[in-house]
């Protein structure tokens, strides 16, 4: 089912690469079509992205109006709208303790400071190809208006994922507008703006190969949250950890995409095989089995390592999206993580806790970004100014200093900047 790795720390080296490897080969395939649908979209507007809208998705994009909105969250099962409720106010108060705030200080010769302001228009891209997504939705959308963004856009493709779930989600999230719309073309149209597709100022959420591409296209005349791959876990077991939750921790995240990647690392080589021997038990007992099944032949692995601090070593390596620590005492390995999207500790936190109620945003980085992205947040969606206020005498007393600056690269006009300031006919 999967491949068991024996021990000797290095042998896990090639599952490593091949898990950080498997999203850049997509997107390689998808490069070229993608980049056209981008200079299509940002030449002819609206006609491209109609066109690339019938030819993908088979409909035509559409803006969803506030009344059917509401008609739609009204048919989502009472229970479940309840359920998005309580998410929505936990990420909105996990979101809120963690905010930025801007601040100013005295200093020698004046005031220094920093201002923080929402962005003005975010696009929240919520994937529909194989299953609906609410919580992206809330995951997406709570952030941003904790950071007091103006306007969000929702764009989500015009398939059966819009659903009654998917609205009722975005009336509790409180999302301006929703449209109709995905894939590259969608992003194309956030990016460069078209027809009822508003320019934003930034994009974010997850999605398929196509949606990556043209992410990482957009990102410089707009900003982006980050390039997400495949979805990925990895857990840290030792020999206490109970091999039923191990395997079935596994498999939420191979029921994903074909191209998810599910790893354990344990220090036990008996846990290894009850592990491998129970996901051929659960899996057979799950509806997306053919999507498990692809996903752990390819991208599943069991390493058994020495001892812990190599399993330690070998997740900084992967630094996966998301991380369980299922050993006697979590704590004690969790400041030894220096790489991971989240971390899960202990067997009473599972990752869909993450994905769904318990607050951190599961818009999470992959494919080793774990190293220098970090999750989506409400301080994702901020921007920051710098605030400068000196005294006329706080500047003299500088005043040489920044003219000695100025005169040694070579700028003039830099030092005379300063030096009229304080000149007698002045």
């Amino acid at each position: 089912m999967v491949n068991v790795i024996v021990p000797a720390i290095g042998n896990e080296i090639s599952v490593v690469q091949s898990i950080k490897n498997r999203a850049g080969e997509v997107n390689k395939k998808v490069a070229a079509e993608v980049k056209t649908i981008m200079d299509d979209v940002r030449e002819r507007g609206w006609a491209a992205a109609v066109a690339y809208s019938l030819k993908f998705d088979g409909a035509e994009p559409y803006e969803v109006s506030k009344e059917d909105i509401e008609k739609a969250a009204a048919k989502c099962p009472k229970e479940l709208y309840t359920s998005m409720e309580k998410a929505a106010r936990n990420i909105e108060d996990y979101q809120s303790r963690l905010m930025p705030e801007g601040k100013v200080w005295n200093v020698s010769g004046g005031v220094l400071g920093q201002l923080v302001r929402g962005l003005s228009r975010v696009g929240v891209y919520v994937p529909g190809g194989t299953a609906a997504y609410p919580s992206s939705v809330l995951m997406c959308t709570v952030p941003a208006q904790v950071a007091g963004v103006e306007e969000i856009t929702l764009v989500t493709p015009p398939t059966k994922n819009l659903n009654e779930a998917v609205m009722a989600a975005a009336k509790i999230a409180g999302v301006h507008r929703v449209i109709a719309i995905g894939g590259a073309q969608a992003i194309a149209s956030l990016t460069y703006g078209a027809g009822i597709v508003p320019k934003v100022d930034k994009v974010v959420g997850p999605g398929n190969a196509y949606v990556a591409a043209a992410k990482k296209l957009a990102f410089g005349e707009i900003d982006i949250d980050m390039v997400a791959g495949p979805s990925e876990i990895l857990i840290i077991a030792d020999d206490g950890a109970n091999p039923v939750y191990c395997a079935a921790d596994l498999l939420s995240q191979a029921e994903h995409d074909a191209l998810s990647a599910s790893i354990l690392v344990t220090n036990s080589g008996e846990l290894a095989e009850a592990v491998n021997a129970e996901l051929k038990k659960q899996i057979a007992k799950l509806s997306r089995q053919n999507i498990i099944r692809k996903s752990l032949a390819d991208y599943g692995a069991i390493i058994v390592v020495n001892d812990l601090d190599k399993a330690v070593k070998v997740a900084n390596a992967v630094a996966p999206e998301h991380l369980e620590i299922l050993t006697s005492d979590p704590w004690q390995l969790m400041p030894k993580i220096k790489n991971a999207g989240a971390i899960f500790l202990g067997e009473s936190s599972p990752e869909p806790l993450g994905d769904y109620l318990a607050g951190p945003s599961h818009v999470l980085p992959t494919a080793g970004t774990a190293r220098f992205f970090s999750p989506l947040s409400a301080e994702s969606f901020i921007k920051k100014t710098s605030v400068i206020e000196y005294t006329r005498q706080g500047l003299r007393s500088i005043s040489q200093d920044i003219v000695r600056f100025a005169e040694a690269e070579g700028l003039g006009a830099h030092a005379n900047s300063v030096k009229v300031r304080f000149e007698k006919s002045n």
